[in-house]
């Protein structure tokens, strides 16, 4: 950092970062301006969540023109098709770009961006690689609008898209992509957490008939994993021992890997807390689920669905027998905010995770549902539809400094 005595010296250090950042060893997309003088931090004060004593200043994402070679598409574990640009390589913020998402079929169309067009592309976030839109004055005279194809191009089903859905999706659930990616998304950071199993790795396993489900990744032997490429002995017998350690995980862990629709991180710690374990959550029915506080309508009904499955309840039990043992939570904690239930909507001024865990410590659950025993609704920047709900409910609706008021000395 430097210390500068007046604006010009602020902006030329801006003006001077602005691409020397992408020598760093870590990304960047902008510089925090401070006030560099205690007493006059106190006398600004904040406003809100945010001191009137800094400023983060945000560089405009670095742009480039390359050419639109193709567009394909990617079918993911749930079944959407997600159309993606195909690129010349080209440098933007620091790395080589060659593939971008088009997110969707409407997008597609919104931007009309055509195979052989000179397309303007940069890194949303100065991470995300985004297509921008075309170069109309480059277009070539024959390059026709994209359209979806009609067959998922891995399995040959016909594609599915639901009125008032903007996703297209591959009905077939034994789609090789789908398992591909379910498997993928169950050895993941986030679920059985995995060390050693990457895409191309599971992607090896699956071609080659090793596995046909996640649960026969524990069947694996070390003679499987020598034949895989890129393995030798050491590195073999360390992913043989990662997936043997995986084995002892948590509840939590075990749904999300599962790839259960509208189970993330919150819910999966609200089903494991009420049920225990994986049996008695297969057990409930719609009625129960839904009486669970945090869990909707339309989440129950997912949730009843998946477990009555005769797939999903075979790999679950696969999965047992294979000796994974799902630990539940620990029981919450007594608190001041034991038996209050706290809803988050909008941006705060840090991750949901940070304070879900300050919640937990004193005792509290933060869902992701608004019903009638939330107990408050804390308000962020940008809020959405939850709000409306809490005021329709009349449900006590709160600001970041009053949930850290609630939170005491823990928030600090």
């Amino acid at each position: 950092y430097e210390v500068h005595q007046d604006i010009e010296g602020v902006l030329d250090y801006l003006e001077r970062w602005r691409d020397r950042r992408h020598e760093l060893d870590y990304g960047t997309d902008g510089v925090v301006i401070k006030v560099n003088d205690h007493a006059q931090q106190q006398e600004l004060g904040f406003v809100s969540r945010e001191p009137r004593w800094a400023i983060a200043y945000k560089y405009p994402p670095e742009q480039a023109e390359t050419l639109l070679k193709d567009i394909m598409v990617n079918t993911g574990r749930t079944g959407a098709v997600t159309p993606f640009a195909v690129l010349e390589p080209v440098f933007v913020a620091g790395s080589t770009l060659s593939l971008a998402t088009l997110h969707n079929e409407d997008e597609v169309a919104r931007k009309d961006v055509r195979v052989g067009d000179t397309v303007i592309v940069h890194k949303a976030g100065d991470v995300i690689p985004e297509v921008i839109g075309p170069v109309l004055a480059k277009r070539p005279p024959r390059a026709e609008p994209w359209k979806m194809p009609t067959e998922c191009p891995r399995c040959g089903t016909t594609l599915v898209r639901k009125e008032g859905e903007v996703v297209t999706r591959c009905p077939n659930v034994n789609c090789p992509s789908r398992t591909l990616e379910a498997a993928f998304h169950f050895v993941s950071r986030g679920a059985l957490n995995i060390d050693g199993l990457g895409y191309q790795t599971i992607r090896q396993m699956l071609d080659r008939g090793v596995i046909k489900t996640p649960a026969d990744i524990f069947r694996l032997s070390r003679e499987q994993a020598l034949e895989l490429e890129g393995f030798a002995d050491r590195s073999a017998d360390r992913l043989i021992e990662n997936i043997a350690r995986s084995k002892n995980t948590t509840l939590p862990r075990l749904l999300i890997g599962l790839g259960i629709p509208h189970v993330g991180e919150t819910v999966a710690n609200v089903l494991a807390r009420e049920f225990g374990t994986i049996e008695a959550i297969e057990a409930a029915d719609v009625e129960r689920l839904n009486a669970v506080e945090g869990i909707g309508p339309v989440m129950a009904e997912a949730i009843n669905m998946y477990f009555q499955d005769p797939a999903a309840k075979a790999l679950v039990h696969d999965l047992l027998d294979q000796g994974v043992t799902p630990e539940p939570p620990p029981a919450p904690r007594q608190g001041p905010l034991t038996g209050k239930n706290l809803v988050i909507t909008g941006t705060l001024s840090e991750p949901r995770s940070h304070f879900e865990t300050l919640i937990r410590d004193l005792g509290g659950e933060l869902v992701d549902s608004v019903t009638r025993k939330t107990s408050y609704v804390v308000v962020g920047d940008n809020p959405g539809s939850k709000l409306a709900k809490a005021q329709r409910l009349g449900i006590e609706i709160i600001d970041e400094p009053r949930l850290r008021e609630l939170l005491g000395d823990s928030a600090e």
